[in-house]
């Protein structure tokens, strides 16, 4: 069952890193078209590709993230922390790829219907609301990995077969 897993999620994260190409060459091939016709297209196209490619960013991040978590290591055990990193980075992509199109968003919108500001807007808030989750996510998740993190490197110990270090203990911090 493990390598059937492992044989989807591959085939899921090369879709998705197909598709994130697909989206690069149809931004150029758009702003390609805007340059060689006539008109005033040509800024609304670079901002269209600009939006194409920040969601091709994104969704190759998220390739991957699959490829990298779910096929390369499949079921290893991981260690807290190393679930937060992976979790934070993958998060902190789609943050950018958020604040990256609303940015683009609120250009478009300023030149085309200044009174449909309210979604670019939306969007930006919404990419603030997930920073501020990912910022109390590695808040509290630090802080149960100083309160039981001497426990899971004991217990990855015994599943390596190796002695646990109980003389090792982690300094305080001092408390401000």
């Amino acid at each position: 069952m493990t390598y059937i897993t492992r044989a989807v999620f591959a085939a899921a994260s090369l879709l998705l890193m197909l598709l994130a190409i697909g989206l690069v060459v149809l931004g150029l091939r758009e702003a390609a078209g805007a340059f060689t016709s006539s008109g005033d297209s040509s800024a609304d196209a670079i901002l269209d590709t600009l939006g194409y490619v920040i969601v091709a960013i994104a969704v190759f991040d998220v390739a991957k993230y699959l490829f990298e978590d779910e096929v390369r290591r499949g079921s290893e055990r991981r260690s807290a922390s190393e679930a937060r990193r992976s979790l934070t980075k993958f998060l902190s992509t789609i943050i950018i790829a958020l604040f990256l199109e609303g940015l683009v968003m609120v250009f478009k919108t300023a030149r085309e219907d200044i009174t449909q500001m309210l979604y670019p807007t939306a969007l930006i808030v919404a990419a603030v609301l997930v920073l501020v989750g990912l910022g109390v996510f590695q808040r509290l998740s630090a802080t149960v990995e100083e309160k039981v993190g001497d426990d899971d490197d004991a217990e990855e110990a015994r599943d390596e077969g190796r002695p646990a270090h109980p003389a090792r203990t982690r300094p305080e911090r001092a408390k401000t």
